[in-house]
C-alpha cells in the first residue's frame, strides 16, 4: 500500500515510519524539517509545507497514495504562543490535504484529533458525542477539522476516519504539548536526576503509550467501512495522576528529584480537558483495545529513553 504521512518528522511519525515500512508499505514523507538521520532507508523524504496548497498537490498527485495519514500539527502549548500559525498549520493544512484526496482521489485520509477538542464541564468519563468546546487554538482547529473531514466524506465521498489521542508518551524529546510533563520526568529524570513540573500533583489527564497510539490509527485504518458506526473516535488507556507518574518514574530511579510548580496558562489547559475518556465504541466497532498500563509503559520506556539519551549513570 502506499502511504502519504504529513508531518513525518513529528513525535507520531517519527516511530510510525518504521513499523509501515516494517508492514511493505511505500511511504512517502511530508514534512517542512530535512529528513532524520532515524529515518528508515526506504523511506522516500520530501520536503515541504503542509500550509501550501501546491506542495501538497504537487506530493499527492506526484505519489499517488492509497491513503494518506495526515499527522501535521502545532501542538497545544505552542499554539497558544503562536496562535495564527497553528491556525494555518492545522486548518489549512487539513483543508489542502482533504482537497488534494478529493482532487487526486485519495483512498482514505486518516486524521489524528486530540482530547483537546473537549472543553470543560463535561461528565467524565467524556464519550464521543458531547459538546466540543475546547479553550485552545489546537483544540478548537482540531474540532473544525473533524468536521471538515466529515463535510468532504459525506459531499464528495472521501472514506475520512481518525482518533481523539489522549496525551501521547514515547521515547522522544518534548515537542510543545500540554502533556509533555510526564515524558519530561523520565527524560530529565533520567538525564538531569530532577525535574520540576508545571502541573499541579493532582492534575489527570487521559494517557497512551506511542506503541498503542500507532497501533490504534493502523487498527482503525485497516478496519472495513461497514464496521465503523462514526468518523472519529476517542481511545483511551490509561488515566494517572501527575504524582501517580511520578512515584512510577521514582521506583525506577532512585533519587530523582521531581517536583510540581504549576504554570497558570498550561494548567489551566490541563483543567480544561478530561480526566477520562469513554472508548467503547472503539472496542465494540473495530475491536480496539490497550496493551500498556502505566507500569507496564515504565517498564518498557526506561530503556528506549536511556538509548536515547545516552546511559548517565543513573540504574533504572
Amino acid at each position: 500500500m502506499k502511504i502519504l504521512l504529513t508531518g513525518a518528522g513529528g513525535q507520531i511519525g517519527t516511530d510510525m515510519l518504521p513499523i509501515l515500512v516494517s508492514r511493505g508499505d511505500e511511504v512517502l514523507a511530508f514534512d517542512l524539517a530535512p529528513r532524520p538521520d532515524t529515518c528508515p532507508p526506504e523511506v522516500e523524504w520530501l520536503r515541504g509545507d503542509i500550509t501550501y496548497a501546491a506542495e501538497v498537490n504537487t506530493a499527492v498527485e506526484r505519489f499517488q497514495p492509497d491513503r494518506i495519514f495526515h499527522l501535521a500539527a502545532i501542538l497545544s502549548a505552542v499554539g497558544e504562543s503562536v496562535p495564527h500559525r497553528a491556525w494555518r498549520v492545522n486548518m489549512d493544512g487539513t483543508r489542502n490535504v482533504l482537497e488534494a484526496a478529493r482532487i487526486f482521489g485519495v483512498d482514505q485520509v486518516f486524521y489524528t484529533s486530540t482530547i483537546a477538542a473537549f472543553g470543560p464541564g463535561l461528565d467524565q468519563p467524556v464519550g464521543d458525542h458531547v459538546p466540543l468546546r475546547p479553550t485552545t487554538m489546537y483544540g478548537l482547529t482540531k474540532v473544525a477539522g473533524e468536521l471538515l473531514g466529515e463535510y468532504y466524506e459525506h459531499t464528495w465521498g472521501i472514506d475520512f476516519r481518525g482518533v481523539r489521542f489522549p496525551g501521547l508518551i514515547n521515547a522522544g524529546i518534548p515537542g510543545g504539548g500540554t502533556s509533555d510533563y510526564a515524558l519530561f520526568m523520565y527524560v530529565d529524570g533520567m538525564r538531569d536526576g530532577r525535574y520540576e513540573s508545571f502541573c499541579t500533583p493532582e492534575a489527570k489527564i487521559p494517557f497512551m503509550y506511542m506503541p498503542d497510539a500507532i497501533r490504534a490509527t493502523l487498527e482503525l485504518s485497516d478496519a472495513p467501512k461497514e464496521k465503523l458506526g462514526q468518523s472519529i473516535y476517542n481511545i483511551a488507556a490509561m488515566s494517572p495522576s501527575a504524582d501517580e507518574i511520578a512515584d512510577a518514574v521514582r521506583a525506577r530511579i532512585p533519587g530523582v528529584e521531581l517536583t510540581f510548580a504549576p504554570d497558570p496558562l498550561r494548567q489551566a489547559i490541563l483543567d480544561s480537558w478530561p480526566d477520562a475518556l469513554d472508548d467503547s465504541n472503539a472496542r465494540r466497532d473495530w475491536g480496539w483495545s490497550h496493551e500498556f498500563d502505566l507500569e507496564a509503559m515504565s517498564d518498557d520506556l526506561m530503556p528506549k529513553i536511556r538509548a536515547l539519551i545516552g546511559d548517565p549513570g543513573v540504574p533504572a
